[in-house]
């Protein structure tokens, strides 16, 4: 199995971005997912030029920038499904910027993830956040069809956000949506908080999956917890997964490069047998 790995920027974000993508590259990924509040806590602020340098850093250390996560952390005030119309207003507007940030840096995936600014508040009806979800994100699906970029909605466990916790309410909101780059994002922690299996899960989500969070169950780096990777990597061959397997931690490790040299090491054993 040919699986390329990526990795998500914040795990590094204390070292210089140029000197980052360096390490990344020599660890042997091939791909690098930014987290936009690691650059600037609004990407409007990101010019032109520093876009375009952005992408040439990929580039030049032989690296693809996968797309964007995290993506409505910064700046203040942004929610999914809020009550106030003109609150998700300013989100739906500003979710458009990061489409064109996202399509100027040479990615093609933006993770939906961002648990606190997708909860539900308690005087907002369920039924109520579902319709504003999904009227947000239509309109960024037009937006961004034009753009060669793919919405991939992330289900989060229960002890992050109280909307869309599971594979299955992924799926219902991608078919409400209708419109075909509008895909799914698996996360292995959030995963394990399913009464599924991760195979079950995997395999069921194969027509939606279009991307690929490896960690652990702990919230660790891939092999760090309990998570049976061999089931997960064969369910990703099963379906013939074609996306990056990208790392994305939550735990804050003391070395982050032996971190993000441990992980690439466990998928390789994983998905390759050990091999390089």
């Amino acid at each position: 199995m040919s699986q390329r790995f990526s990795i998500c920027n914040e795990l590094l974000s204390n070292t210089d971005i140029n000197r980052s993508f360096e390490i990344v590259s020599e660890l042997g990924y091939r791909g690098i997912e930014i987290a936009p509040f690691t650059i600037s806590d609004d990407v409007r602020k990101i010019s032109r030029k520093d876009r375009e340098a952005l992408r040439g850093l990929a580039a030049s250390n032989g690296l693809e920038i996968v797309g964007i996560h995290w993506v409505l952390v910064s700046p203040a005030g942004l929610h999914l499904t809020h009550s106030d119309a003109s609150t998700r207003e300013r989100t739906k507007n500003y979710m458009a910027d990061l489409i064109a940030f996202t399509a100027d840096i040479g990615g093609h995936v933006i993770v939906l993830g961002s648990p606190k600014q997708r909860s539900i508040s308690k005087n907002v009806r369920k039924e109520d956040a579902w319709v504003f979800a999904k009227q947000i994100l239509r309109y960024c699906c037009e937006e961004a069809e034009r753009l060669d970029v793919l919405l991939c909605l992330e289900p989060l466990s229960r002890s992050l956000t109280n909307f869309i916790n599971t594979a299955e309410e992924a799926m219902r909101m991608i078919e409400d949506v209708g419109l075909p780059n509008m895909r799914m994002t698996l996360d292995v922690y959030s995963m394990s908080d399913e009464e599924k299996s991760m195979h079950e899960i995997i395999t069921r989500s194969a027509p939606f999956l279009a991307h690929f969070h490896a960690n652990d169950t702990n919230g660790k780096a891939p092999g760090m917890g309990n998570a049976d990777y061999d089931s997960i990597a064969r369910a990703l061959k099963d379906i013939d997964y074609k996306g990056f397997v990208s790392v994305e931690i939550f735990d804050r490790p003391r070395d982050p490069i032996e971190t993000a040299s441990e992980s690439i090491r466990n998928l390789r054993t994983y998905f390759w047998g050990g091999s390089r």
